[in-house]
């Protein structure tokens, strides 16, 4: 099997690493973040310019690998941009499921004219199987979704929901809902994203698609969410790793480098450790994707790997940088946070590991 990026994903990389690393230090990313949006518009501009908004919205506009390159480098930078929540995520769930007109909206998205948000979480929820309290009921011949759902990434922002919605006769079934219709309670996560409330009360809304169960369709955008956020994360620690190993190499202490210290050089390869597992996980994730397997076992394998290696180079990171690990003007906390809120996004690694041995009972036991 050939691991090796395209010629066409190689540049893809190195035009988004470009526009990012022009933009984002340390400095001005805190600047970005602390403004009411949270993120740039300029930068949005120029993602969208560069195709990157339109990702996986047409059979011509690439798939999962293309946007594996893309959030690593989202991750590699903290880039506050939410290409996956208010673009490709929900963009992709339109793609497949929505009607003409209702794709018709896509080209907005991919030209950063129309923001969108995947509206499925609510409080009390657990991924991946939780079930749905919003409910959807019909008006004559429109329908109307009651609810709260919250999380919602990007749903401070966003002109367009993806909402699912308990259908009366069973199952769970999406609806576009004009953003400005519904009742939003914007905050900030504690890693400088945005998210919202959204309270619905009895919000016209229409079926995506032809309407009707569509369980396996947001089966499908949660799979494909989790591997971007994998392939984000893996961004992330790669930086993480980068900025302590550079780091030991410059720190002083009793006039020799931290770097000849054995005990610390060990500590930063069990970081290079858990940093290939995490690669090949998220590799595993989004190859399966591509080749149109989208697995909700393989996904929950990725995110626990993805959870344990990125707590374990987390939390070494800030220990061997000692206190300026924990400062906001150096890096590697916000590396942390970033790490932390993606561990906790759609499943803990402890609901993976639940969905993992709830299939234990479809293997075959080795008797001796």
């Amino acid at each position: 099997m050939d691991f090796q990026l395209s010629e066409e994903q190689v540049l893809l990389r190195d035009t988004t690493r470009d526009v990012l690393s022009r933009t984002y230090d340390t400095e001005t990313r805190l600047k970005v973040i602390d403004t009411d949006l949270g993120w740039s518009r300029d930068v949005w501009r120029q993602l969208a310019e560069i195709g990157i908004l339109g990702l996986g919205l047409d059979e011509d506009s690439g798939g999962q690998i293309e946007l594996q390159v893309v959030a690593t480098e989202i991750g590699r930078r903290l880039a506050p941009e939410p290409v996956v929540h208010a673009a490709l995520g929900p963009g992709t769930l339109i793609a497949e499921a929505g009607t003409v007109e209702q794709r018709a909206l896509l080209d907005e998205v991919a030209a950063g004219e129309r923001l969108l948000a995947f509206a499925h979480l609510e409080p009390g929820m657990r991924l991946p199987n939780g079930a749905v309290t919003t409910t959807a009921a019909r008006e004559g011949d429109s329908w109307v979704l009651s609810g709260q759902k919250n999380p919602v990434l990007a749903g401070d922002c966003a002109d367009t929901l993806v909402v699912s919605a308990a259908l009366p006769d069973g199952g769970s079934g999406l609806f576009v809902v004009d953003a400005s219709a519904v009742n939003r309670q914007p905050y900030r996560t504690f890693d400088g994203q945005r998210g919202a409330q959204i309270d619905l009360d009895k919000v016209a809304a229409e079926p995506l698609g032809e309407g009707g169960d569509a369980s396996e369709a947001i089966e499908r955008t949660l799979v494909r969410i989790s591997s971007a956020l994998c392939a984000e994360a893996l961004g992330a620690m790669e930086e993480a790793l980068r900025l302590t190993t550079e780091y030991l190499t410059q720190r002083k202490q009793f006039g020799v480098t931290l770097s000849k210290f054995q005990t610390l050089t060990q500590r930063a390869a069990d970081m290079y450790v858990s940093l290939e597992l995490a690669r090949s996980m998220t590799l595993y994730a989004a190859m399966s994707i591509a080749d149109g397997n989208l697995d909700p076992t393989i996904a929950a394998r990725a995110k626990l790997q993805i959870g344990r290696s990125g707590k374990h180079i987390s939390e070494e990171a800030i220990q061997l940088h000692g206190g300026i690990g924990v400062t906001a003007e150096y890096p590697v906390g916000h590396y942390a946070a970033r790490l932390t809120a993606i561990e906790h996004t759609l499943g803990s690694s402890q609901d993976q590991l639940h969905v993992l041995m709830n299939q234990l009972g479809g293997y075959e036991v080795v008797t001796v």
